[in-house]
């Protein structure tokens, strides 16, 4: 090995070393505590090992009110919330001397505290004892009746926990799509219409398949971040989210470490190993579509 190879292992070698101790080291040990059944974290002891923890996770209703909220979250927002962003994107492009003012006015919500956003959403949806709620009354407005969003059915909240969430993660999808417009070779869209090109044709055929990248990115990681909901949640709903039916599975393996409930890591390791297994398939399977429909 010469010296050049030393120096570029060196150079890599504080990033390993995070990557071990922050990273790798954390989910072995995770991995471990997940098949230790009756672990005790203050004497660090645990009665035998198998699958027990696994098997009580999967039939906890709770577990299973909380994978059901997360895959319904998953499935709703991240294609919303990526259309959206790309409709937003192209008419932003097609906008250009206001291009940069309508990209920062979009992307405030991204750099605004997830609490905060949250408090203003409650203000809009909840119902109170002095008003029904901005919402309500736009509701009420056109003749319908009103609706609790936050402590009322199932789908009220769910509806309002996937609207805030598509708010929340939109603007950073469109900033991110609205530079890989301006990346686009402008040879192609100039030669296309010289041939007399229809603009969706333009659209499908050079726009998409020049920022597929991007919109794979935006998948990808709309789908980790979908899966890891528990702020938007707590934001909305408060900490109890059991009772409210809205939790999630980061909730729920947070519940199970501190919570009221709190005090059993071996049953928290075995739901954060099966979310790690849930997000390692979707992520294998985006990989897989993307070799067919992604152009680098």
């Amino acid at each position: 090995m010469d010296n050049k190879n030393v120096k570029g292992w060196l150079y890599l070698l504080p990033a390993f070393l995070f990557l071990g101790v922050f990273m790798i080291y954390p989910l072995i040990d995770v991995f471990v505590y997940s098949f230790e059944e009756g672990y005790n974290l203050a004497s660090q002891t645990f009665s035998g090992t198998g699958l027990y923890n696994y098997s009580y996770v999967l039939h906890d209703p709770y577990f299973l009110q909380a994978v059901k909220n997360t895959l319904i979250l998953v499935i709703i927002t991240v294609p919303l919330s990526t259309g959206l962003a790309l409709l937003i994107s192209v008419a932003l492009s097609s906008i250009k001397p206001l291009r940069d003012l309508f990209q920062t006015v979009y992307f405030l919500p991204y750099v605004t505290n997830t609490l905060a956003v949250g408090l203003v959403f409650m203000i809009l949806f909840k119902k109170t004892a002095y008003s029904d709620g901005l919402v309500n009354l736009l509701i009420q407005s056109f003749g319908g009746s009103s609706v609790d969003f936050i402590d009322g059915p199932y789908w009220a909240k769910m509806f309002v926990l996937c609207f805030y969430t598509v708010w929340v993660v939109m603007p950073f999808k469109i900033l991110i799509l609205t530079s890989a417009l301006a990346s686009v070779n402008q040879i192609y869209y100039n030669a296309a219409r010289v041939d007399g090109t229809p603009k969706w044709r333009i659209f499908t055929k050079i726009t998409l398949p020049m920022i597929s990248p991007m919109i794979f990115y935006l998948v990808i990681t709309g789908f980790i971040g979908a899966f890891k909901a528990y702020s938007d949640a707590v934001a909305l709903f408060g900490t109890d989210l059991n009772a409210s039916e809205m939790n999630t599975i980061v909730g729920y393996v947070y519940d199970m470490l501190y919570g009221d409930s709190g005090g059993y890591p071996s049953y928290a390791s075995a739901a954060a190993i099966i979310l790690f297994a849930i997000v390692l398939t979707i992520t294998c399977i985006n990989l897989l579509v993307s070799k067919k429909h992604v152009h680098y």
